[in-house]
């Protein structure tokens, strides 16, 4: 899996393009104004001082991964240690800001989240829009323990963290929330849960919707999920940064695809 990975890291760097590539005004504009701008906000720091406790944290907690693994943490229960789990699963500063980059940009009302892990991610969603209400799906018991606590530290009250197995708790999820303005999907990286876990957002979305998929290239799996996502007819335009793939569904659009690149 690790040389298929590396191979799909190869066709995307020799097919990425910058913004001289980028025909749509409306993709130009989110290009040059928020992915490759690597702008600061007033919460970063704040939300750097989890990252840093969470790098220290040598307790142990129980690994149930209920999606496809990930390349250093096995799939069976096992004790692991918080900061193994941080490093090796939570996602990079430089991700992250891109998320909260992207929900400051469309300021959505409603945000979900599939796999939340340690909470980083949700605090970055949760802090770039206060006044959006956030929620979170994970399946992992102790998990949901230290990301509600993490929640509660940096008083992000705007946040619903919804535990249990993912498959089961979703269309629950989904009748909670009127519109889905905004979704990151990091859950079960495996071609039949990506896929449909995506048509039931497609149930609450609308012409302003953005919906982000993690890992697009983590497997051969993963890849024909996003070919499948990228095909279908609510789909217009994609943008695939290799660590996530970014869908839009804006109406009078012309369906395009773009890889571009993400430093």
């Amino acid at each position: 899996m690790i040389l298929s990975r590396l191979a799909s890291f190869i066709r995307y760097f020799f097919s990425a393009t910058n913004a001289h590539g980028i025909h749509s005004p409306f993709v130009y504009d989110l290009y040059t104004q928020i992915i490759s701008v690597r702008k600061k906000y007033y919460a970063f720091e704040e939300l750097k001082s989890y990252r840093q406790s969470l790098e220290k944290d040598n307790r142990k907690i129980t690994l149930v991964d209920l999606g496809a693994g990930s390349f250093n943490i096995p799939t069976q229960p096992k004790q692991v240690h918080i900061n193994t789990i941080y490093k090796r699963s939570s996602h990079s500063e430089k991700d992250t800001e891109l998320l909260f980059r992207l929900v400051s940009h469309f300021q959505p009302h409603y945000i979900l989240e599939l796999g939340t892990c340690l909470g980083v991610s949700t605090l970055y969603l949760a802090k770039a829009n206060k006044k959006a209400s956030v929620y979170t799906l994970e399946g992992n018991p102790d998990y949901a323990v230290l990301a509600r606590k993490a929640f509660i530290e940096f008083q992000t009250h705007n946040i619903t963290l919804i535990e249990g197995n993912i498959h089961e708790t979703l269309h629950a999820a989904m009748d909670r929330i009127p519109s889905l303005d905004f979704a990151f999907l990091d859950a079960h990286h495996a071609y039949e849960p990506t896929v449909q876990f995506f048509k039931t957002c497609l149930k609450k979305i609308s012409e302003h919707s953005v919906i982000i998929l993690d890992d697009i290239h983590w497997s051969p799996e993963m890849e024909r999920a996003w070919e499948t996502i990228k095909a279908m007819p609510e789909v217009k335009q994609t943008i695939d940064l290799f660590q996530f793939g970014i869908v839009f569904f804006k109406s009078g659009q012309v369906k395009e695809h773009f890889v571009l690149r993400y430093t």
